[in-house]
Protein backbone atom coordinates (compact mmCIF):
# COMPACT_ATOMS: atom_id res chain seq x y z
CA UNK A 1 0.00 0.00 0.00
CA UNK A 2 1.27 3.44 -0.90
CA UNK A 3 2.51 5.66 1.93
CA UNK A 4 2.74 9.42 2.18
CA UNK A 5 5.94 10.96 3.50
CA UNK A 6 5.76 13.80 6.05
CA UNK A 7 2.01 14.18 5.69
CA UNK A 8 0.37 16.64 8.07
CA UNK A 9 -3.20 16.78 9.36
CA UNK A 10 -3.94 19.72 7.05
CA UNK A 11 -2.97 17.55 4.06
CA UNK A 12 -6.06 15.44 4.73
CA UNK A 13 -8.45 18.40 4.79
CA UNK A 14 -10.31 19.14 1.56
CA UNK A 15 -11.17 22.54 0.14
CA UNK A 16 -14.77 22.12 1.33
CA UNK A 17 -15.22 24.04 4.61
CA UNK A 18 -17.20 22.33 7.40
CA UNK A 19 -20.69 23.75 7.75
CA UNK A 20 -21.53 22.54 11.25
CA UNK A 21 -22.95 24.97 13.80
CA UNK A 22 -20.44 27.01 15.78
CA UNK A 23 -19.29 25.01 18.78
CA UNK A 24 -20.38 21.63 17.39
CA UNK A 25 -18.44 18.71 18.85
CA UNK A 26 -17.96 17.24 15.39
CA UNK A 27 -15.20 19.77 14.70
CA UNK A 28 -13.13 18.01 17.35
CA UNK A 29 -13.75 14.64 15.74
CA UNK A 30 -12.67 15.98 12.35
CA UNK A 31 -9.48 17.37 13.88
CA UNK A 32 -8.81 14.05 15.61
CA UNK A 33 -9.42 12.03 12.46
CA UNK A 34 -7.08 14.10 10.28
CA UNK A 35 -4.43 13.92 13.01
CA UNK A 36 -4.85 10.15 13.20
CA UNK A 37 -4.56 9.79 9.42
CA UNK A 38 -1.37 11.84 9.60
CA UNK A 39 0.08 9.69 12.38
CA UNK A 40 -0.73 6.54 10.44
CA UNK A 41 0.90 8.21 7.41
CA UNK A 42 -1.43 6.73 4.81
CA UNK A 43 -2.21 7.97 1.34
CA UNK A 44 -5.73 9.36 0.89
CA UNK A 45 -6.04 7.22 -2.25
CA UNK A 46 -5.82 4.12 -0.04
CA UNK A 47 -8.56 5.24 2.36
CA UNK A 48 -12.35 5.38 2.04
CA UNK A 49 -14.70 7.24 4.38
CA UNK A 50 -18.31 6.09 4.34
CA UNK A 51 -21.20 7.90 6.03
CA UNK A 52 -24.97 7.82 6.23
CA UNK A 53 -27.25 10.81 6.82
CA UNK A 54 -26.99 13.45 9.54
CA UNK A 55 -24.80 16.32 10.64
CA UNK A 56 -21.85 14.05 11.40
CA UNK A 57 -22.28 12.18 8.12
CA UNK A 58 -21.17 15.27 6.21
CA UNK A 59 -17.60 14.57 7.35
CA UNK A 60 -16.41 12.74 4.16
CA UNK A 61 -16.83 15.99 2.23
CA UNK A 62 -14.24 17.68 4.42
CA UNK A 63 -11.33 15.25 3.88
CA UNK A 64 -9.22 14.31 0.88
CA UNK A 65 -9.80 10.56 1.01
CA UNK A 66 -12.32 8.77 -1.16
CA UNK A 67 -15.78 9.08 0.33
CA UNK A 68 -19.33 7.80 0.01
CA UNK A 69 -22.37 9.59 1.43
CA UNK A 70 -24.92 6.78 1.59
CA UNK A 71 -28.53 6.34 2.68
CA UNK A 72 -29.61 6.85 6.29
CA UNK A 73 -28.44 3.91 8.38
CA UNK A 74 -26.81 2.06 5.50
CA UNK A 75 -23.17 3.11 5.88
CA UNK A 76 -22.03 -0.17 7.47
CA UNK A 77 -23.30 -2.53 4.73
CA UNK A 78 -21.86 -0.25 2.05
CA UNK A 79 -18.52 -0.14 3.88
CA UNK A 80 -18.60 -3.92 4.22
CA UNK A 81 -19.04 -4.26 0.47
CA UNK A 82 -16.08 -1.96 -0.15
CA UNK A 83 -13.86 -3.89 2.26
CA UNK A 84 -14.75 -7.29 0.82
CA UNK A 85 -14.25 -6.10 -2.75
CA UNK A 86 -11.02 -4.23 -1.98
CA UNK A 87 -9.51 -5.69 1.23
CA UNK A 88 -6.32 -3.66 0.81
CA UNK A 89 -8.18 -0.37 1.39
CA UNK A 90 -8.60 1.25 4.79
CA UNK A 91 -12.31 1.72 5.35
CA UNK A 92 -13.61 4.13 7.99
CA UNK A 93 -17.29 4.70 8.75
CA UNK A 94 -18.56 7.88 10.40
CA UNK A 95 -22.04 8.80 11.53
CA UNK A 96 -24.33 9.67 14.42
CA UNK A 97 -26.16 7.75 17.11
CA UNK A 98 -29.35 7.81 15.06
CA UNK A 99 -27.61 6.37 12.02
CA UNK A 100 -26.07 3.43 13.88
CA UNK A 101 -28.32 2.72 16.86
CA UNK A 102 -31.73 3.42 15.31
CA UNK A 103 -32.43 3.04 11.58
CA UNK A 104 -29.06 1.33 11.03
CA UNK A 105 -28.99 -0.52 14.34
CA UNK A 106 -29.64 -3.88 12.70
CA UNK A 107 -26.35 -3.76 10.80
CA UNK A 108 -24.03 -3.15 13.75
CA UNK A 109 -24.25 -6.63 15.35
CA UNK A 110 -23.46 -8.44 12.12
CA UNK A 111 -20.45 -6.31 11.18
CA UNK A 112 -19.16 -6.77 14.74
CA UNK A 113 -19.64 -10.54 14.99
CA UNK A 114 -18.16 -11.12 11.53
CA UNK A 115 -15.17 -8.95 12.52
CA UNK A 116 -15.15 -6.99 9.28
CA UNK A 117 -11.85 -5.11 9.14
CA UNK A 118 -13.13 -1.53 9.30
CA UNK A 119 -13.39 1.31 11.81
CA UNK A 120 -16.67 2.85 12.97
CA UNK A 121 -16.61 6.31 14.60
CA UNK A 122 -19.98 7.31 16.07
CA UNK A 123 -20.52 10.97 16.90
CA UNK A 124 -23.01 10.66 19.74
CA UNK A 125 -24.90 13.88 20.53
CA UNK A 126 -28.09 12.30 21.95
CA UNK A 127 -30.31 14.27 19.54
CA UNK A 128 -31.32 14.34 15.88
CA UNK A 129 -29.58 17.56 14.95
CA UNK A 130 -29.90 17.70 11.17
CA UNK A 131 -33.71 17.49 11.37
CA UNK A 132 -33.78 20.08 14.17
CA UNK A 133 -34.13 18.36 17.49
CA UNK A 134 -36.00 15.05 17.71
CA UNK A 135 -35.45 12.43 20.42
CA UNK A 136 -32.61 10.01 19.58
CA UNK A 137 -31.60 6.49 20.68
CA UNK A 138 -29.13 7.84 23.26
CA UNK A 139 -31.35 10.65 24.57
CA UNK A 140 -31.87 10.58 28.33
CA UNK A 141 -35.24 9.59 29.85
CA UNK A 142 -37.62 12.53 30.19
CA UNK A 143 -35.84 14.60 27.56
CA UNK A 144 -38.08 17.21 25.97
CA UNK A 145 -37.71 17.45 22.19
CA UNK A 146 -39.93 18.32 19.24
CA UNK A 147 -41.16 14.70 19.12
CA UNK A 148 -41.39 14.32 22.90
CA UNK A 149 -42.91 17.62 24.12
CA UNK A 150 -43.88 16.06 27.46
CA UNK A 151 -40.61 14.21 27.92
CA UNK A 152 -39.25 10.97 26.46
CA UNK A 153 -40.51 7.69 27.91
CA UNK A 154 -37.69 5.71 26.28
CA UNK A 155 -34.63 4.23 27.94
CA UNK A 156 -31.43 5.15 26.04
CA UNK A 157 -29.26 2.51 24.41
CA UNK A 158 -25.80 1.81 25.82
CA UNK A 159 -23.39 2.07 22.84
CA UNK A 160 -20.39 0.49 24.59
CA UNK A 161 -22.41 -2.41 25.98
CA UNK A 162 -23.94 -2.96 22.55
CA UNK A 163 -20.57 -3.15 20.82
CA UNK A 164 -19.10 -5.47 23.46
CA UNK A 165 -22.00 -7.92 23.44
CA UNK A 166 -22.26 -7.90 19.65
CA UNK A 167 -18.64 -9.07 19.43
CA UNK A 168 -16.61 -6.04 18.32
CA UNK A 169 -12.91 -6.78 18.73
CA UNK A 170 -12.00 -3.16 19.59
CA UNK A 171 -14.30 -0.98 21.70
CA UNK A 172 -13.57 2.54 22.96
CA UNK A 173 -15.23 5.80 24.00
CA UNK A 174 -13.98 9.38 23.92
CA UNK A 175 -15.15 12.99 24.23
CA UNK A 176 -14.91 15.23 21.19
CA UNK A 177 -13.11 18.13 22.87
CA UNK A 178 -10.38 15.76 24.08
CA UNK A 179 -8.62 15.73 20.72
CA UNK A 180 -5.51 14.02 22.12
CA UNK A 181 -7.43 11.01 23.46
CA UNK A 182 -9.73 10.79 20.44
CA UNK A 183 -6.76 10.93 18.06
CA UNK A 184 -4.94 8.22 20.00
CA UNK A 185 -7.99 5.94 19.94
CA UNK A 186 -8.57 6.46 16.21
CA UNK A 187 -4.88 5.73 15.51
CA UNK A 188 -5.18 2.45 17.41
CA UNK A 189 -8.52 1.62 15.82
CA UNK A 190 -7.22 2.06 12.28
CA UNK A 191 -4.20 -0.13 13.07
CA UNK A 192 -6.38 -2.79 14.69
CA UNK A 193 -7.02 -5.86 12.55
CA UNK A 194 -10.77 -6.39 12.72
CA UNK A 195 -13.88 -4.36 13.55
CA UNK A 196 -13.08 -1.33 15.71
CA UNK A 197 -15.79 0.77 17.34
CA UNK A 198 -15.35 4.22 18.90
CA UNK A 199 -18.25 6.09 20.46
CA UNK A 200 -17.34 9.78 20.64
CA UNK A 201 -19.60 11.90 22.83
CA UNK A 202 -20.02 15.00 20.66
CA UNK A 203 -22.35 17.63 22.15
CA UNK A 204 -24.79 19.54 19.95
CA UNK A 205 -24.89 23.18 21.12
CA UNK A 206 -27.93 24.05 19.03
CA UNK A 207 -30.58 21.41 19.74
CA UNK A 208 -29.38 19.64 22.89
CA UNK A 209 -29.21 22.15 25.72
CA UNK A 210 -28.93 19.40 28.37
CA UNK A 211 -25.97 17.22 27.41
CA UNK A 212 -23.54 20.09 26.93
CA UNK A 213 -19.75 20.38 27.12
CA UNK A 214 -20.14 22.00 30.53
CA UNK A 215 -22.36 19.17 31.74
CA UNK A 216 -20.01 16.39 30.64
CA UNK A 217 -16.60 17.79 31.55
CA UNK A 218 -16.74 17.13 35.33
CA UNK A 219 -18.16 13.65 34.72
CA UNK A 220 -15.49 12.32 32.37
CA UNK A 221 -13.27 9.64 33.89
CA UNK A 222 -10.39 7.75 32.28
CA UNK A 223 -10.74 4.00 32.75
CA UNK A 224 -7.06 3.16 32.22
CA UNK A 225 -6.20 2.92 35.91
CA UNK A 226 -9.26 0.94 36.94
CA UNK A 227 -9.24 -1.23 33.82
CA UNK A 228 -5.65 -1.94 32.71
CA UNK A 229 -6.38 -5.37 31.18
CA UNK A 230 -8.02 -4.49 27.87
CA UNK A 231 -8.60 -8.18 27.08
CA UNK A 232 -11.01 -8.54 30.02
CA UNK A 233 -14.42 -8.28 28.35
CA UNK A 234 -16.35 -9.01 31.56
CA UNK A 235 -14.68 -6.07 33.30
CA UNK A 236 -15.25 -3.86 30.26
CA UNK A 237 -18.94 -4.76 30.16
CA UNK A 238 -19.27 -4.16 33.90
CA UNK A 239 -17.82 -0.67 33.52
CA UNK A 240 -20.07 0.04 30.54
CA UNK A 241 -23.14 -1.00 32.53
CA UNK A 242 -22.31 0.74 35.82
CA UNK A 243 -20.72 4.00 34.65
CA UNK A 244 -22.61 6.68 32.74
CA UNK A 245 -24.65 9.86 33.07
CA UNK A 246 -26.86 8.35 35.76
CA UNK A 247 -23.90 7.26 37.93
CA UNK A 248 -22.13 10.62 37.74
CA UNK A 249 -19.08 9.17 35.97
CA UNK A 250 -18.78 8.93 32.18
CA UNK A 251 -15.97 6.53 31.20
CA UNK A 252 -13.55 7.33 28.38
CA UNK A 253 -10.70 5.28 26.98
CA UNK A 254 -10.14 1.83 25.51
CA UNK A 255 -12.55 -0.72 26.97
CA UNK A 256 -11.63 -3.86 25.07
CA UNK A 257 -9.33 -5.22 22.40
CA UNK A 258 -8.69 -8.74 21.18
CA UNK A 259 -6.97 -10.30 18.20
CA UNK A 260 -8.99 -12.78 16.18
CA UNK A 261 -9.30 -13.62 12.47
CA UNK A 262 -11.09 -11.09 10.30
CA UNK A 263 -13.92 -12.09 7.99
CA UNK A 264 -11.66 -11.97 4.93
CA UNK A 265 -9.11 -14.21 6.66
CA UNK A 266 -11.81 -16.71 7.58
CA UNK A 267 -13.09 -16.76 4.01
CA UNK A 268 -9.56 -17.43 2.77
CA UNK A 269 -9.32 -20.35 5.19
CA UNK A 270 -12.60 -21.78 3.89
CA UNK A 271 -11.31 -21.54 0.33
CA UNK A 272 -8.07 -23.31 1.25
CA UNK A 273 -9.83 -26.11 3.15
CA UNK A 274 -12.34 -26.73 0.37
CA UNK A 275 -10.09 -26.30 -2.65
CA UNK A 276 -10.72 -29.13 -5.05
CA UNK A 277 -13.78 -30.38 -3.19
CA UNK A 278 -16.11 -32.46 -5.31
CA UNK A 279 -18.97 -30.03 -4.93
CA UNK A 280 -19.58 -27.65 -7.87
CA UNK A 281 -22.10 -25.54 -5.95
CA UNK A 282 -19.65 -25.02 -3.09
CA UNK A 283 -16.88 -24.14 -5.54
CA UNK A 284 -19.07 -21.47 -7.18
CA UNK A 285 -19.95 -19.95 -3.79
CA UNK A 286 -16.30 -19.89 -2.71
CA UNK A 287 -15.24 -18.27 -5.99
CA UNK A 288 -17.77 -15.49 -5.45
CA UNK A 289 -16.33 -14.66 -2.03
CA UNK A 290 -13.35 -12.39 -2.26
CA UNK A 291 -10.48 -12.21 -2.19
Amino acid sequence: METVQQSKPKDYKSDVPPIWCAGCGDYGVLASLTAALSQNNVAPVDTVLVSGIGCSSRLPFFVTTFGMHTCHGRALPVATGIKLARPELRVIVVGGDGDHFSIGGGHLPHVARKNIDLTLIVMDNSIYGLTKGQVAPTSRPGMVTTTTPYGSADMPVNPIAYALVYGASFVAQSFSSNVKLTTDLIVKAIRHKGFSFINVISPCPTFNKVDTFEYYKPLLKSIDEIHPDKSDKVKALSLAMTMGRESGEVPVGLFFQEERPTYVEMVKEIKIKNKGADNPDLERIIDILRP
